[in-house]
């Protein structure tokens, strides 16, 4: 009898089981604690829940909660595919300069100047007009990257470019900041945090959309991800063409980073971090264990983080973007002394 199967899907049993218990502890806790049963009661419907209660979790924790789930799994599985892509241990959502893409595009939006927000109709809201420059800015510097892809067949000299194009974008931001107002540079400071609680049911039905492309490219490369680990002449061997490869992925892990970054902010951690924490986990490097794994231990990560940032009790929020380095940094570092190895 083969044991490794069985302790894969034992594993994921217990996470399955954890993530269930960490998503409805999620919205159970925030400056008004609604009891765990309640919490329960709520979801499957029953209409006996006080009213105030449910109004707080379906209208406002639900939505937001869905929003760290999507944000925790899709940052995760994009790092996954970059790590594979690029062979490099390192590597994680940003590497293609995507992130910094949508950065700018925000900064453009917000310390830009009243010439720069008039070109943004006047009936969408500041948060929403930021949304959309962030995602112009991030699907930007993909066509741009996807481009220079088709010219280029070094995947390391690729991952360089895209540094460069992340320089570059911070370089501008910089500047940007250095000249805008006080209120501008605070509000993107702000941005710059990461929010999961803005979005409205639209933006998360847009956001799932993305992510779900994002996905759906990911699982029908599983075989090329499992090639490219071998190296390209294997990878070529078994029939995977390199090329059409590379695009779709560098494709997927822009509808995931550039969307979730332009909706929920720049998360810094998850990318990079979790693919190595289920490589650990469950010993493997096969892509049809990895893509499910790190979807649930992400979203897993994001919710944990995402209760610690909102302060249990107070109606304070930290930055997310602190806390999911700040909780899983340690993790990692702990993980990785056990191991006393990394490897892709």
């Amino acid at each position: 009898m083969n044991k490794k199967p069985l302790h894969h899907s034992l594993l994921f049993v217990i996470l399955g089981l954890a993530f269930l218990a960490v998503f409805i502890t999620n919205l159970s806790l925030g400056s008004v604690h609604i009891p765990f049963m309640t919490v329960v009661k709520t979801l499957i419907g029953e209409t006996k829940v006080v009213e105030p209660w449910s109004y707080i979790v379906q209208d406002y924790r639900l939505p937001k909660a869905i929003t760290a789930i999507l944000a925790g799994a899709g940052l995760s599985l994009s790092g996954l595919l970059m790590q594979t892509l690029f062979k490099n241990p390192l590597a994680g959502p940003y590497v293609l300069g995507i992130s910094s893409g949508a950065s700018l595009g925000a900064a453009l939006y917000i310390m830009g100047g009243a010439s720069l927000s008039l070109l943004f109709p006047v009936f969408l809201s500041p948060s929403l007009s930021t949304t959309i420059a962030s995602s112009i800015g991030s699907f930007s510097v993909l066509f741009i990257v996807a481009l220079v892809a088709s010219r280029i067949k070094n995947s390391m000299a690729l991952l360089i470019i895209g540094l460069m194009f992340g320089s570059l974008s911070a370089a501008v931001v910089s500047i940007l900041a250095f000249f805008s107002s006080k209120e501008a540079l605070q509000k993107f400071i702000f941005w710059s945090y990461g929010n999961l609680g803005n979005l409205s049911p639209s933006d998360l039905k847009i956001l799932t959309v993305f992510v779900g492309a994002g996905l759906f490219l990911s699982l029908i490369n599983i075989k090329s991800l499992n090639g490219l680990l071998l190296g390209n002449e294997y990878a070529q061997s078994i029939g995977v063409s390199l090329k059409r490869s590379s695009y779709l992925i560098i494709i997927a892990t822009g509808l995931l980073a550039g969307s979730i970054t332009a909706f929920a902010g720049p998360i810094a951690f998850l990318g990079l971090a979790v693919p190595h924490v289920c490589r650990l986990i469950w010993n493997t490097n096969n892509h049809k264990i990895l893509v499910p794994a790190v979807l649930l231990v992400g979203g897993i990560f994001m919710l944990v983080s995402d209760s610690i940032a909102q302060l249990p009790g107070s109606a304070k929020v930290l930055p997310i973007n602190a806390i999911t380095a700040l909780f899983g940094s340690p993790i990692v570092i702990w993980l990785l002394l056990r191991k006393k190895e990394i490897h892709l």
